[in-house]
Formats: structure tokens, sequence, C-alpha cells
């Protein structure tokens, strides 16, 4: 189980303190498939960066099955079970795609297993298994790739961030089964996700919407969803049913 207690981070911009993630408090609990979700701006990246270890809070403690992982680095939070995909997926020159799910899973996978991993991801395994992870790739291609080293990875905890940029229409629909196939497959896993996409909200055991840097609103999809439909004139203003002692008006 995942737990965030008062977690607050902010950068110094322009010479001024700007904060970007305000009092943030929230629990995932072992089996289930969040969505993070809100305007452009509101610190969602952020907040999947700091669960991930990239980034630290300023105040606040961040636990994992009870444990204060606060101060952990990425290695340390990797270790202990929790993967990351980024919205960017990085390029590895010189390291080819088996060496890189490889590494993700941690064995000596057989090239047949690896080719399982990419045919999750709809990519023909013959003709990326020997590729580079490098420019050659797409955007999109690369962002499978990805995916395929989580689903090796077999984390109890991962956190994706807006998977499906890059991604044809035919590959979400197989992103969405990936995505089910992970909840799944993995007893005890949870899953949390950075997106704006309706069908990936449609998957998600609870919704959480995130506006300027704090939790708007939070409960299970049905009670969410509707909600978010409602926006003003700019398109910027996430509703749905505020959750105690939060904040969710325009």
């Amino acid at each position: 189980m995942l737990e965030l207690r008062d977690i607050s981070f902010g950068v110094e911009a322009e010479g001024q303190d700007k904060e970007i993630i305000r009092n943030v408090s929230l629990t995932l609990a072992e089996g289930k498939l969040a969505v993070v979700t809100g305007p452009n701006g509101g610190g969602k990246s952020t907040l999947a960066r700091l669960i991930a270890g990239i980034e630290k809070p300023t105040t606040g403690r961040i636990l994992l099955n009870g444990e204060d992982i606060t101060d952990w680095d990425v290695t340390r939070r990797a270790r202990a079970g929790i993967a990351y995909a980024f919205q960017q997926p990085v390029r590895f020159k010189g390291i080819q795609v088996l060496d890189l799910l490889r590494l993700a899973s941690g064995q000596q996978l057989t090239v047949a297993q690896a080719c399982r991993y990419l045919s999750r991801v709809g990519l023909c395994a013959r003709d990326y298994i020997d590729r580079e992870v490098n420019a050659s790739l797409s955007g999109g291609e690369l962002k499978r790739i990805e995916i395929a080293t989580v689903l090796a990875r077999g984390a109890k905890l991962t956190v994706f961030d807006e998977p499906e940029a890059g991604i044809d229409l035919w590959s979400f629909q197989n992103l969405i089964e990936v995505f089910e196939h992970l909840r799944a497959s993995i007893a005890g896993s949870s899953i949390l996700i950075i997106s704006h996409q309706e069908r990936i909200l449609n998957i998600a055991d609870e919704v959480i919407v995130l506006r300027e840097g704090r939790v708007a609103a939070r409960g299970p999809r049905e009670e969410i969803l509707p909600g978010l439909m409602a926006t003003d004139s700019t398109g910027t203003c996430l509703g749905g049913q505020p959750e105690r002692g939060a904040d969710a008006s325009c």
C-alpha cells in the first residue's frame, strides 16, 4: 500500500517560490488501479515523479507498506517494487531491446520469453528484439517497448505518466488490455496512471482529480466521471464531488 501524507513540493522560479504540490494526502490500496487526472499544469506529473523518487517532497512523508521511503532514491524504491514509466521514454544508445527487457526483469530471459512481452504491446517481436533503443525508434515504438519492460518487471506498484502519449489508435486499445492484464496477473499489485483519456478513466477503480496542486475530487469512477464532464468556458475547471476538506470550486 502506498500512502502520501501531507506532501508538498515547490521550486524557485523567477526569484519566487512556486508551490506545485500542496498538502496532498492519498492512499493507494493493493490490487487497485487509480487514475490521476485534471487540468494541465495541475501537478500530475510532478506527483508521479515524487512517488518514483525522481523528486523529493519539500514537506510531508511517503510510505510504502507502512515503511517511510521519503528519503529513498530512485534505485532503492525500484528495488522495493516501484516501477515508473516516463511520459517521454528514455533512449539508450548501444542497448538492444532484448538487453533492456532482461534488465527490467532481473533475469536472463530467453528470446522467446522476451518476444512474448513485445507481443503483448503489439510489436512484431522479430522486428524489434535486436534493435537498439535509440533514435531509430519512433516515440510510439519507444513507448510500447517501455511498457513491455514494465510487464517484464512485474512490480508491486507501477506509475504510468500519460502512457497514451504517442500511441496510435490500434495500440491504444491494446494499451487498455495491458493495464487490465497487469491488474489481474500480479497478485496485490497497484497501478497509478496519469491520464486525461476517458477510456483509461473508465477502467479505474478510483479517480483522483488534481487541480492547482491539490486534490480537488476523489472517489470511485462512477461518482467522479460525471462531474469531470462539467467544465467552464475555458475547458480547464474539472468538477466532481470534492473530497472531504478539499477545494473543488471553480
